[in-house]
């Protein structure tokens, strides 16, 4: 038997990853700082997912130096991660209304594509089909995706 645990993404700034995911309708669920290894995790689900499908925000603090962070893109190079919302139009909407650019706009009221602030590409699906209805249907797609 297997179990899904969580998904694994590096973040170079946790803060604006963590009001990125909260926009979608994620819920931060819990945070581990460990200071030796100059990390945080920072584990994030959809209401009642808690335990069962986590993306985890791994935030590498900068050196102790005083060198640069670590830098990091190809966040399409990862794939995407999708989750399926009650009304891609208002999530949509919602994430347009916070200044997040929306890649692929959903078109055909069942599909959209956008990117964290690191760049990953995030898939939102509609449950069930909504009628394709403006300004979505007309919007061109934005970037890559």
């Amino acid at each position: 038997m297997i179990h899904y645990l969580h998904t694994m993404i590096r973040v170079s700034d946790p803060e604006a990853t963590v009001r990125f995911f909260n926009l979608i309708g994620l819920e931060e669920v819990r945070r581990f700082d460990s200071e030796k290894g100059r990390f945080t995790l920072i584990f994030m689900a959809a209401p009642g997912q808690e335990g069962v499908a986590e993306v985890e925000l791994t935030y590498n603090w900068p050196p102790e130096d005083g060198g640069a962070p670590e830098q990091y893109d190809g966040g399409r190079n990862f794939g995407h991660l999708a989750y399926r919302v009650d009304n891609v139009y208002e999530t949509c909407q919602r994430l347009m209304d916070a200044g997040v650019t929306i890649n692929r706009p959903p078109r055909d009221g069942h599909m959209a594509f956008v990117r964290s602030p690191d760049g990953i590409s995030i898939e939102l699906l509609q449950e069930g089909n909504l009628l394709p209805q403006e300004p979505w249907a007309s919007m061109e797609n934005t970037g890559s995706w």
